[in-house]
């Protein structure tokens, strides 16, 4: 069968994503073998394959191919997450095309048309992943809101609000006023923002104005820098630093509110900054996080007066019914015109936006549930500290250990109809119950309220956070609460590798420790492998308002799946941002079709069955370069290092295979090769389609059904070969390897540099002052160097161009063809190179604390540094002196 020129992934993709599918090699069922498990962190069903997506899903993808290969009954979980606020936005946008507004519908009509929508979108992302190569078992695609999973919630619910741990009550929270509902912090982004600084004057009651400035401990106003004008009639106080000389003679006295001339008084608290505006500051319990706490410090009336969607209610008494920006700028003319305006600045600061709407976010007192952090964090803590979860890399531990240690309780309501309803009912007197279902809530009612109405209860009309369902997921997909000891939780649970985004490490991962722990009693998995943000090359985030984020979907078309796998990880290392180009892609590609011609080479091969083997070296040299990059590739796997881990690969294969063994072994042209060199060789190459296999699915089971390998079974495929296994490695031949490889180089770089056509074979003389038997490498020369004669000296040759390699040297006989000049001048520059380098590692070795401080071998490595640099030095010099005379 000839194979094609070129690779086209478009070929072979969808054809061997189907075979997989229909032989079922991403199936799993518990058996008798290592259990590998990932589930996937659920993606929204709202959403679309993104690079973000694209890095944490090749990361798993690669993971859970490799641990197949390795003879593990491999499970990666995939799902979808039901995204509350995303997907009722959605769902609301959808009717109001429809000119259907969703106050005009009922809660059941609407999730009817919820869960219409999230039918005919929710899978899209999923798809893509089938693009990309991502083997889930599909067969256990889980969703947080099908009925067993939302089961799972409920009833952890009621377990924990059983517990004291779930309560109701008023709290500041984030509201999101376009969305209507309280949202969680990792729901909201900061930007900065160029804003005003509106400096207000407050009268000073009971003060008569003496002059029209501040400083002399007699003015009859003060004033107070705010960004927000519009909030003032919610204000309780001003407050003012003990220790600010400037305004000590406030303290007792009240000050009127402009506008609404309402009286407030001046309170004293060390959080105030001097520093910031005139050091006064408005205190609004109502709509600031840290006001509300001092105003709960210093027992401060609260005044809300914004409603639900922003505007102004009754409380603000002036500008009632107006947008919150639209009377921002009324409001600061009306000063203007008061006379109680002093000056306006342009300021920038953070301000929190919904991830979901993009509505400015707005702190606001709610009556929520919330559930106690604090008696689940210790245990989850102790888990990551105990190392019996790693993070990776090490350096979130930190992190990760402030956030468990100032656990603040987390606000579990939302005010939507999309999601798991709060299970709370409540009878015509407003006294409620927690229960299930609505009989469970009226027996509950007898025991707590005996005697009260229960003729007509209603549920609760909040959802709860989406997160309060995805916290249970490991435990979840499994039926871990719908059948504790079933088959699956007990086999693969709990799981290997957790691969997800820092930005969620405690809103979601911290938070599965919580529930694993709570729920079975151990933690949901071992480690947690943390990606970075992707970046595009100027460091920006990728964003669509940017519109610096590809298309992933267009990226695989142009560059193949296997392309972009490797393209996505060739920048990828753990916890660190990467700095995606497409032209990674492009490398992707590239090294995709090197392969793809190693393999035509290769194939093309003619066999001659009587010819003896010539490539005893070449063949032992890539067993040890094969076993000892195997090593250290595996190695970096350990440490989840996988972009050094493609390094390791590709240069295996690109340099050391295809640059070096290759041209080592290929026969004359139109020389046909040896049968055990041929046999070698295409055993070394299906060793490197499965090396290959995790990285770059699609391209390795191609080549592996070529006839090449022989007939192969239906279910004899690459993604299910044994991985590869090391085999003993011979360092002292890899040394002289490395040697040879640097002599040819160094002849290369004689003919580019005196333009001698490869084509004109050429002499070469070596004086040998170490240990290397060159003669077992002659062949391997003369081949890759062209060199028709190759000798031994004791002394230098003269009239030839030199150098050295290792401790040997060599000298290419160039007749009149070479420039002493020009020799002269390479010599003096490597000599004044070594100085150089010598100088620096005679001052480490002369540091005593260097020298008895560092590890033995660290030592020992300087040493020899400095030997080999003098030996180096000397053979230069010896070679410049006689190239003078």
């Amino acid at each position: 069968m000839s194979i094609p020129k070129t690779y086209n992934p478009k070929e072979t993709e969808d054809k061997w994503y189907k075979y997989w599918l229909d032989k079922k090699f991403f199936r799993s069922v518990p058996d008798d073998r290592e259990p590998y498990t990932i589930v996937i962190p659920p993606p929204n069903v709202t959403g679309v394959l993104h690079m973000g997506h694209m890095l944490n899903n090749t990361i798993q993808d690669v993971l859970i191919r490799r641990a197949r290969m390795q003879g593990k009954n491999a499970c990666w979980v995939p799902g979808t997450d039901h995204a509350s606020i995303a997907t009722e936005a959605k769902v609301v946008a959808l009717l109001k095309e429809k000119g259907i507004e969703k106050k005009d519908v009922s809660r059941e009509e609407f999730m009817t048309h919820a869960y219409e929508w999230k039918d005919k979108y929710g899978g899209i992302i999923l798809k893509q992943l089938e693009k990309l190569g991502a083997s889930c078992d599909w067969d256990r695609t889980r969703f947080t809101m099908e009925d067993d999973l939302s089961e799972a919630v409920i009833d952890s619910f009621i377990h924990l609000y059983k517990k004291g741990w779930i309560y109701r009550g008023i709290r500041m929270v984030n509201w999101d006023p376009k969305g209507k509902t309280a949202v969680s912090d990792e729901e909201v982004m900061r930007k900065e923002v160029n804003q005003k600084l509106f400096y207000i004057k407050y009268k000073v009651s009971g003060m008569k104005n003496q002059d029209s400035g501040m400083g002399d401990g007699a003015s009859d106003y003060i004033v107070v820098a705010t960004t927000r004008p519009e909030t003032i009639m919610a204000d309780s106080a001003i407050c003012i630093n003990p220790n600010d000389d400037r305004y000590k003679h406030l303290k007792g006295k009240k000050i009127i509110i402009p506008l609404v001339e309402r009286e407030i008084p001046v309170i004293e608290d060390e959080y105030v900054d001097m520093e910031f505006g005139t050091g006064c500051l408005k205190v609004t319990p109502a709509h600031d996080l840290n006001d509300y706490e001092l105003g709960v410090k210093h027992n401060l009336p609260i005044i809300d007066i914004l409603n639900d969607d922003g505007s102004l209610n009754e409380k603000a008494v002036i500008l009632v019914g107006e947008d919150r920006f639209a009377a921002r700028k009324k409001i600061a003319v009306m000063l203007e015109e008061q006379g109680s305006l002093e000056r306006v600045e342009d300021y920038k600061s953070q301000v929190g936006f919904s991830e979901r709407t993009d509505a400015a976010i707005e702190p606001k007192l709610s009556l929520q549930w919330f559930c106690k952090m604090s008696e689940m964090s210790g245990p989850a803590l102790k888990y990551v500290l105990d190392g019996e979860i790693k993070l990776i890399p090490e350096k979130f531990t930190n992190t990760y250990r402030h956030w468990m240690e100032n656990v603040k309780d987390w606000c579990i309501s939302r005010q939507l109809w999309w999601g798991q309803r709060i299970p709370a009912w409540y009878n015509e007197k407003g006294e409620w119950v927690v229960a299930k279902t609505e009989d469970e809530a009226r027996a509950e009612f007898e025991i707590q309220y005996p005697g009260s109405p229960t003729g007509n209860l209603r549920q609760d009309d909040d959802v709860m956070d989406t997160w309060f369902s995805s916290w249970l997921w490991p435990i979840s997909v499994f039926d871990g609460f719908k059948d504790p000891d079933n088959a699956d939780i007990k086999y693969y649970y709990p799981t290997n590798d957790l691969v997800t985004a820092p930005e969620i490490l405690f809103f979601w991962v911290a938070r599965m420790i919580m529930a694993g722990h709570e729920f079975r009693g151990e933690a949901p998995f071992k480690n947690v492998y943390l990606t970075g943000i992707v970046r595009d090359k100027q460091g920006r985030k990728m964003s669509k308002s940017l519109g610096n984020s590809p298309d992933p979907i267009d990226l695989i078309d142009k560059y193949g799946a296997d392309g972009v796998r490797v393209g996505m990880l060739f920048c990828s290392p753990a916890g660190n941002d990467l700095m995606f180009d497409e032209s990674y892609c492009e490398q992707g590609r590239n090294f995709a079709n090197k392969i793809w011609n190693a393999f035509r080479l290769v194939k093309g091969f003619e066999v001659d069955h009587s010819l003896p083997n010539t490539n005893h070296q070449a063949i032992a040299w890539f067993d040890s370069a094969f076993s000892q990059a195997l090593n250290e590739i595996e190695d970096n796997y350990k440490q989840y290092r996988l972009s050094e881990a493609l390094m390791g690969i590709y240069k295996l294969v690109w340099d050391d295979f295809c640059a070096w063994y290759l041209e080592m072994i290929k026969p004359v042209y139109q020389q046909p090769i040896d049968a055990e060199t041929y046999r070698v060789t295409i055993a070394y190459f299906e060793s490197i389609l499965k090396l290959l296999h995790p990285l770059m699915p699609f391209l390795t089971e191609e080549l592996w059904h070529d006839e090449l390998f022989g007939e192969r079974g239906e279910l004899d495929c690459c993604i299910v070969a044994p991985y590869p296994q090391s085999g003993k490695i011979d360092s002292s031949l890899l040394q002289d390897v490395n040697i040879i490889k640097q002599v040819i180089s160094e002849i290369r770089n004689i003919r580019n540099t005196k333009q001698i056509s490869p084509k004109e074979a050429l002499s070469l003389d070596i004086k040998v002052n170490s240990p290397v038997d060159y003669k077992k490498y002659l062949n391997i020369v003369s081949k890759l160097a062209n060199i028709e004669k190759g000798g031994f000296v004791s002394e230098k040759v003269a009239g030839a161009a030199s150098f050295i390699a290792g401790n040997d040297e060599f000298f290419v006989p160039l007749a009149d063809n070479i420039d002493v000049g020009a020799e002269k001048e390479r010599l003096e520059k490597e000599i004044d190179y070594l100085k150089g380098f010598l100088k620096s590692v005679e001052a480490k070795l002369s540091n005593e604390r260097f020298v008895q401080n560092a590890k033995a071998d660290i030592v020992d490595i300087e040493r020899r540094k400095k030997e080999d640099a003098l030996s180096k030095m000397r053979i230069l010099e010896e070679g410049l002196a006689g190239l003078v005379n």
